[in-house]
């Protein structure tokens, strides 16, 4: 490697698996470790029995972070990030985004509250089908920039 007149690193020689690192050096520990992935959707709703502005049909930008946690695999990863993607926008996102949420979740008050166990549970469904060993700590939704719900394993497990 060498430092370019510019303070960036070139790369010269690529490392090589088998030559430069072997294949049994990809998984440097056997720790169970949390990853972490968030998305955005837009939805419109609103709440019943309750007196306040969200009694009235309003939309909000969501945002969700999912944590999640597993024991690497024979080279060093948890699950692929493009895999918690996938579930999110085939399994999850599509009850979600740009949808009226009264009418496309389950019969709920569609609060934060509700719809953040609503979603744990389907990310955690979904994995115990794809991705073995893997889990979701935590489940936090936004629903405006400074207003989530959360909900977290150990709270699930103890309910």
């Amino acid at each position: 490697m060498s430092l370019s007149k510019y303070g960036f690193t070139i790369v010269e020689n690529l490392q090589k698996i088998d030559e430069d690192i072997k294949r049994h050096q990809l998984k440097y520990h056997n720790k169970r470790v949390m990853v972490s992935k968030e998305f955005t959707f837009d939805a419109a709703h609103h709440l019943h029995c309750y007196e306040g502005k969200c009694k009235n049909l309003h939309g909000h930008t969501y945002k969700v972070i999912f944590g999640i946690s597993g024991y690497v695999d024979d080279i060093g990863i948890v699950i692929d990030f493009g895999d918690i993607k996938k579930i999110w926008k085939e399994q999850i996102e599509i009850h979600l985004d740009h949808r009226y949420l009264n009418d496309t979740l389950p019969a709920m008050n569609t609060t934060a509250e509700n719809m953040v166990v609503w979603i744990y549970e389907q990310m955690e469904a979904a994995l115990q089908t794809k991705t073995a060993g893997t889990r979701v700590e935590f489940v936090k939704l936004y629903e405006t920039p400074t207003s989530y719900a959360e909900v977290k394993r150990e709270w699930m497990e103890n309910a």
